[in-house]
């Protein structure tokens, strides 16, 4: 397969630093700095949305050395083994994150966003408005994921 390059158009800033503490996200009010050579009205509009998907990328840890074999969700043996691709976590192919936040501010270059599960200084490589044609409906997942998820995004 033919490889490419990303290039980072910003940064996160916020008070999580530990990529072990992986739940609690809720609350987490995070800056993203775009890049100067977007110019200072590259997120003109943006303010109109509620919301904004985030693509980062998971920098501060490796890659699993296999994907082949299926592991159990979070490393818990108490969860079923599932692929890589059915798993949202950071040890991935090419490391590449994606999360739904909530836009709470937009000044310039500074986008204010609440929800985001990217420790400080993680580099972001996109953004892209959350618009209502683009979301699913009637998603389902398996029952083991609710109780799993529940301290994920809580404050």
């Amino acid at each position: 397969m033919p490889r490419f390059e990303v290039t980072p158009i910003g940064t996160v800033q916020n008070e999580r630093t530990d990529v072990q503490h992986s739940d609690n996200w809720g609350a987490v009010r995070s800056t993203i700095t775009v890049d100067e050579r977007f110019g200072e009205a590259c997120l003109q509009g943006l303010e109109g949305f509620s919301h904004v998907e985030v693509l980062f990328l998971f920098d501060q840890l490796p890659e699993r050395d296999d994907y082949r074999e299926p592991r159990p969700y979070r490393g818990r043996s108490d969860l079923p083994p599932v692929g890589v691709f059915a798993d949202r976590g950071p040890r991935r192919p090419n490391r590449i994150g994606v999360t739904c936040c909530a836009v709470e501010s937009v000044q310039g270059r500074e986008l204010t966003v609440v929800g985001l599960d990217a420790v400080s200084g993680t580099p972001v490589v996109d953004l892209k408005p959350v618009m209502v044609e683009f979301q699913a409906v009637d998603v389902k997942q398996p029952a083991w994921v609710g109780p799993l998820m529940a301290e994920y995004f809580k404050p």
